[in-house]
């Protein structure tokens, strides 16, 4: 009998390892599909009810892996793969087209219990950036892969691969088509066409945090240009002692300013709290500077905040203790 209540007692200690029914934690996530300067008549009512219930499937595809205990960076990718497939957002199949009229995809992601981070940048023919990101995270020795090279691990590591058809969207076409005859009359690139991003971060039970970006990039970009997402510390960072941050918006800005990293930063060093260092970096710096666009961002503590200094920023949270919202508009 004793030696039956000890396996007894075993078994309930390995079921509290391994099955989330005994994890304790609290969870949150947080998600956003890009952030710019949209006018609200733009979006049309059944196009507003189609980015909200979008944005409700990719938090409840990452809160279906927190509550029960998952991890964030399963989390964080599986709520970035509903958005990629959505022709919705500028990531994956929504993806904005290059001035010779392709798609070229960027991601990356991030886990703040070890520093381990992923990315990828230029990819054609990979249906999910930000599973290939992960890939290189996890099977390579390396952070970032680019183009054909990035494509080839990705085909290894088993990767679902499509042709680059598969990212066609006609309603980014026809946007394409306008860039194209602005370009012709301005002759300069339109800032609010560096818009367009989607991006997730959580924290799990168990207290660790992770972050995830994906984007098409900008409209009509040329020679090879990368953005900021698939740049650890510019677009995309996580450090357990601090935050998970995923931005979007005007991405040559956000790599000179380092912004992901330095929300961090400025927590660590300074102590200021997360959406004292996020407001500060978005609504302060980088609009003195003329630079668009907004972060999601969740601490260790697992607070939420979501600023922007544009019109719009297609976003969403949910926590463990019931609250959660979608939007776009800053209202």
């Amino acid at each position: 009998m004793k030696r039956m209540k000890k396996l007894f007692v075993f078994a309930l200690f390995v079921a509290g390892i391994c099955c989330p029914a005994f994890s304790q934690g609290s969870y949150s996530l947080a998600i956003h599909g890009g952030a710019g300067n949209v006018a609200r008549e733009s979006v049309s009512p059944e196009r507003e009810v189609e980015y909200h219930e979008k944005l409700r499937e990719a938090l409840d595809a990452g809160e279906a892996i927190l509550k029960i205990g998952g991890s964030s960076l399963d989390a964080v990718e599986a709520a970035v793969r509903i958005l990629e497939d959505s022709p919705l957002f500028n990531a994956g199949r929504g993806a904005v087209f290059t001035a010779e009229g392709t798609n070229e995809l960027d991601a990356a992601i991030m886990c703040g219990a070890t520093l381990d981070a992923g990315a990828v940048a230029g990819i054609t023919t990979l249906r999910n950036p930000i599973s290939a990101a992960r890939k290189v995270m996890e099977n390579s020795p390396h952070v970032m892969l680019v183009g054909k090279g990035a494509e080839q691990f990705g085909y290894e590591q088993g990767l679902d691969v499509v042709d680059p058809s598969w990212f066609f969207d006609q309603r980014r076409w026809e946007q394409y088509r306008e860039h194209l005859r602005r370009q012709q009359t301005r002759g300069a690139l339109d800032v609010n066409d560096k818009m367009g991003t989607v991006g997730a971060v959580a924290l799990d039970m168990h207290g660790n945090l992770a972050a995830a970006t994906s984007t098409g990039g900008m409209m009509g970009k040329r020679y090879g240009r990368v953005g900021d997402v698939p740049v650890i510390g510019a677009g995309t960072y996580a450090n357990n002692a601090t935050c998970a941050v995923s931005a979007t918006g005007h991405g040559e800005f956000f790599i000179r300013y380092v912004v992901a990293h330095e929300i961090s930063a400025m927590m660590m060093y300074k102590g200021a709290s997360l959406q004292n260092a996020s407001e500060e970096l978005i609504n302060q710096t980088l609009r003195e500077i003329g630079a668009n666009g907004g972060v999601i961002a969740v601490d260790k503590d697992g607070n939420v905040s979501m600023p922007f200094n544009t019109t719009a920023m297609y976003r969403g949270y949910v926590k463990s203790d019931g609250t959660h919202s979608v939007g776009i508009f800053a209202d």
